[in-house]
């Protein structure tokens, strides 16, 4: 089911956003929402922001990853999630840090190439142990890692989509997922949860 991301719980006309709505358990050991049906790590291949494959499920197995749908020309939630992930991953051990992979795959194909990508998130990474991957391809291949991430697949040219932010630990498997709202100091309470787990 998708509802608008904006405060009226209404579409938002600014960025055209969609927030998913998941049965998620509330008393969990989680700060986000744990998801009642845990998701496997999804294996699909694009292109990265060096113009090189990527294949997510064999580049990113076993360790700590944060995986994020949005792209590069959104106004409002896709910059606001990569602020928080950055201002987490800072406030983490060191380790948790190093350990952590994040993943912005792009819903707008069309625009977001490659270089593009990279100038994008060059804007949150800098100064962290890892830089963030930023993927892209074809219409396809983006719709096709929409589903293996079993997230809504997005409309109106990719500016709208599914604002979740997945949360998939050691064992390649999200327990817990962030929306817009949730904060930087919820997403680095769970990457450490998972990385000591």
């Amino acid at each position: 089911m998708l509802a608008g991301c904006g405060s009226t719980g209404q579409e938002d006309h600014g960025g055209n956003h969609v927030a998913e709505l998941s049965s998620a358990a509330d008393d969990g050991p989680y700060a986000g929402r744990e998801l009642a049906d845990p998701r496997p790590r999804p294996d699909f291949t694009l292109t990265a922001q060096d113009g090189a494959r990527f294949n997510f499920a064999q580049e990113t197995g076993g360790e700590p990853t944060l995986l994020f749908f949005g792209y590069a020309n959104c106004p409002d939630v896709c910059p606001t999630t990569m602020a928080d992930v950055a201002l987490a991953l800072r406030s983490v051990p060191e380790d948790v840090a190093a350990r952590t992979q994040v993943v912005f795959v792009t819903t707008d194909p069309a625009r977001d190439t490659p270089e593009f990508l990279g100038e994008y998130l060059a804007r949150f990474d800098a100064e962290l142990p890892n830089r963030f991957v930023g993927l892209t391809g074809t219409q396809a291949e983006v719709e096709a890692a929409q589903v293996a991430a079993e997230v809504s697949l997005a409309e109106a040219d990719g500016t709208m989509h599914a604002t979740s932010l997945l949360l998939y630990g050691a064992d390649d498997m999200a327990r817990v997922m962030f929306s817009a709202g949730d904060t930087s100091d919820e997403i680095a309470d769970d990457l450490t949860t998972v990385t000591d787990s």
